[in-house]
């Protein structure tokens, strides 16, 4: 079972809602505050917890993750299933927000690593046309089955980040990812940070901030 999810309320009337979703071994605190500071006072902050499961990249140490991560090896067998469980509840998410009265393109997905590639998987899965995503320092899940398994438009507007000293999630990985992605869809920024590593900067944030009022406005 996922805990609840870290709610942060709009200021003024909510417009928007920015769904995001954390790194492994982290909880919907991590972010929540962070994405706060930088959306506008009409958009709904939602921060997700994943449930905490044994990860085999850690050798079974159980934390909080979307799925199971077997290997950061680009070619190795990945946890399909765990990745459509993850992914159908960040639909149930967005279902959510659409039955309480916004409208799915002014629903923007975002993530961190492990919930970058989520957010993007999921975005790219979801029928009906949201805001966007803003992947960071991640990776595309079962990138095999794309691009037949996307059914976003293909102007999806998609902000990637990376850093080029990325320890964790190699910065080639982000770009192959965004490179691919240029294939089929048609809207992809690919942003790197010199010297960066496996986190997030005053620089990022700023590009954050700027999409984020790209896609949802800055006041409505």
């Amino acid at each position: 079972m996922e805990p609840n999810p870290v709610i942060i309320a709009a200021t003024a009337k909510q417009t928007a809602s920015l769904i995001f979703l954390h790194g492994l071994g982290d909880t919907g605190h991590g972010w929540a505050s962070t994405i706060a500071a930088i959306r506008g006072p009409h958009v709904k902050v939602i921060c997700p917890t994943a449930a905490t499961i044994p990860v085999t990249l850690n050798a079974g140490f159980r934390m909080p993750s979307w799925f199971d991560l077997r290997t950061l090896d680009a070619t190795a067998p990945e946890d399909e299933e765990g990745i459509m469980r993850a992914t159908e509840l960040i639909h149930g998410l967005i279902s959510d927000e659409i039955k309480a009265g916004i409208p799915s393109n002014n629903i923007l997905l975002g993530g961190f690593s492990q919930g970058g590639a989520l957010a993007l998987h999921a975005s790219l899965t979801y029928p009906q046309r949201l805001a966007g995503v803003m992947s960071l320092s991640c990776w595309l899940p079962r990138h095999a089955h794309f691009p037949e398994a996307v059914k976003a438009p293909s102007d999806l507007a998609i902000f990637q980040a990376h850093g080029d000293c990325d320890p964790v999630v190699p910065f080639k990985w982000g770009q192959m990812t965004a490179s691919f992605l240029k294939t089929f869809m048609n809207n992809v920024e690919f942003t790197t940070y010199q010297g960066l590593t496996h986190s997030s900067s005053e620089a990022e944030l700023k590009d954050m901030r700027a999409f984020i009022e790209k896609t949802l406005g800055a006041k409505k």
